[in-house]
């Protein structure tokens, strides 16, 4: 998740996609470090991880839309690596030799493979599946860390080209398009998009006798053709869901995969626990569409949110975690042991511990017609998709928190204008200082204290203006726009809970350490079902930050520890 100028600023230790107009990083001054040569010694200690296989020329080691078999570190022989679309299109990447390893960072899930890497002449080379590949990076830590470098540096670079990714083709301001482009950003996975005006765009429209109704039109790295498709649909197509077996018991489910869940997979599976977390969207959660994060621990230049979800995905992958994305959680049941998630897709998922950390959904205001202008004029995030709609134009923010003011901020570099709307006089009570002050000193944007919309208006093509209650000052009564972001704040994301006896409070989040004569522990996780845990933004009474998220993410895991082992013993106590 790391953007093109998180790549040069931020050392690349982790990274899920690419923001569109950003600072540009030349990559070739890091190919040494994208494809470094291993010494015999090196190979050597490798060897342990992996078996070694035979490919004669022409032979393919992996191909483009396959699941892929893990990572390749070549003994003899060369292999050529290009990429390969679903309309036939190839185009040669490189030619590697002895002493390289072929492989990036879906290899650590065993995703599939975005090019094709063909034997050139007779190759010989050791083969270590994923997870032993993960083993390998855990166990030895310098060469761990090499190689892990070069994997995520290479999806970089093919993000950059939408090497081995989906071809989207529709209108850019199509609501549908517009998803599915944020899915597979904000997934780090490779795309690329047509307009359907575009030469090309209505030869293929022509091809697969696409009709109106049909766009977006995807074509899959496959071949194959989704007409209008959902994210679940895409991403099946793309292998980027994980077979989900019913029979498994895992030690921990964590529903959300926001910081706090993506904190507590990482330190539960890095202790040798069994996981699975689970998301409808994208890691990172609503801090994930945060553009600049620039207090939180340890990055003194800021973070994107989608940088820091990027490396704590990639952690949580490296250490074992299963993630299962974009899966949504129908409901949660309690009433048996282990306890069981039930999925709107089919199936279920089995833990002896779960943890919610679904965090929160985007506040809808009470605006008549709002759901026309979702996803057309209307979003609720200021992701790179939505800043390259909005280039050199105005637009128009309603919210006065934190993701409001580092969307601000951002949009302020792509847009023309951008008018903030806010009930208060001002900032102060609701944002951090420092964004307040930057604010403040771009000329671009133009806060409006103490106003609010009244109506909004559009056209077949969408927005085209918003109505204030009141007139500004000026005697201005509406602002002309087609981009409107509201950041009004959120509701806890407990719905699925109402089937398991969860205590919620009256604003639905989750109540935690809440004894039997109803006092509360403040570093309790524990909600009012044993075994059922809450952390994050779902949580009531969480500080809303993603460092307080991090922090209950890895405090979670040793009540969970405590719980599994008191289970332990009254097992062995039972069958004694």
């Amino acid at each position: 998740m790391l953007s093109t100028q998180d790549v040069s600023t931020q050392e690349m230790d982790g990274q899920q996609g690419v923001v569109a107009d950003a600072p540009f990083s030349s990559l070739s001054t890091r190919m040494h470090q994208m494809f470094p040569a291993l010494t015999c010694a090196e190979i050597d200690r490798l060897r342990r991880f992996g078996e070694t296989g035979h490919w004669q020329a022409g032979e393919l080691l992996f191909e483009t839309g396959q699941p892929g078999p893990g990572m390749f570190v070549l003994l003899e022989g060369s292999v050529k690596l290009y990429q390969r679309d679903g309309i036939g299109r190839e185009v040669v990447i490189g030619e590697h030799g002895v002493g390289h390893f072929l492989a990036e960072v879906g290899q650590l899930s065993g995703k599939p493979a975005l090019v094709n890497g063909m034997a050139l002449g007779s190759v010989q080379a050791l083969l270590i599946p994923p997870e032993r590949l993960r083993a390998l990076l855990v166990a030895e830590a310098e060469l761990g860390e090499r190689i892990m470098r070069a994997l995520i540096l290479r999806r970089v670079s093919l993000i950059e080209k939408g090497a081995g990714g989906p071809i989207l083709i529709g209108n850019s301001n199509d609501a549908r398009l517009v998803m599915l482009q944020g899915f597979l950003s904000r997934n780090g996975h490779p795309h690329s998009v047509i307009d359907e005006r575009d030469e090309d765009a209505l030869r293929l429209i022509g091809q697969f006798a696409a009709q109106r109704e049909d766009l977006p039109l995807v074509i899959c790295p496959d071949g194959s053709v989704l007409r209008h498709p959902s994210m679940p649909e895409l991403a099946t197509c793309l292998g980027l869901l994980p077979d989900l077996d019913d029979s498994h018991v895992y030690d921990v489910a964590i529903v959300g995969a926001g910081p706090a869940g993506l904190a507590a997979a990482v330190y539960a599976a890095s202790e040798g626990l069994s996981v699975i977390v689970l998301d409808s969207r994208a890691p990172g959660g609503q801090a994930g569409a945060s553009s600049r994060i620039e207090n939180y621990l340890g990055f003194p230049t800021g973070i994107s949110g989608q940088a820091l979800a990027g490396r704590a995905f990639v952690q949580a992958q490296k250490f074992g975690a299963h993630v299962a994305i974009p899966v949504n959680v129908k409901a949660l049941q309690c009433g048996q042991s282990p306890y069981r998630l039930e999925l709107k897709c089919g199936g279920h998922i089995s833990a002896r511990a779960i943890v919610i950390a679904s965090g929160a959904v985007y506040r809808r205001p009470a605006l008549e017609g709002l759901e026309r202008f979702d996803g057309r004029g209307v979003y609720y995030w200021a992701s790179p998709v939505e800043a390259k709609l909005c280039k050199r134009q105005e637009v128009v923010l309603v919210g006065g928190g934190n993701s409001a003011g580092q969307a601000i901020v951002y949009l302020a570099t792509h847009a023309a204008k951008v008018h903030v709307l806010i009930r208060r006089s001002g900032f102060e009570a609701t944002m951090s200082r420092y964004l307040i002050d930057r604010i403040r000193a771009l000329p671009n944007v133009f806060v409006h204290p103490n106003s609010e919309i009244g109506r909004l208006d559009g056209d077949e093509d969408g927005l085209v203006s918003v109505a204030l209650k009141r007139p500004l000052p000026d005697g201005v009564s509406r602002l002309d726009t087609r981009h409107l972001f509201l950041f009004t704040g959120a509701d806890p994301n407990t719905e699925w809970l109402r089937t398991c006896g969860v205590q919620l409070d009256e604003k639905g989040f989750v109540l935690t350490g809440v004894g039997t004569d109803g006092s509360a522990a403040a570093c309790d996780l524990a909600t009012t079902v044993k075994g059922v845990y809450a952390i994050g933004d779902a949580r009531a009474g969480s500080t809303k930050r993603v460092a307080a998220a991090v922090g209950e993410g890895a405090a979670v895991v040793a009540q969970i520890h405590q719980l599994l082992a008191a289970v332990g013993e009254e097992a062995v106590a039972l069958g004694a």
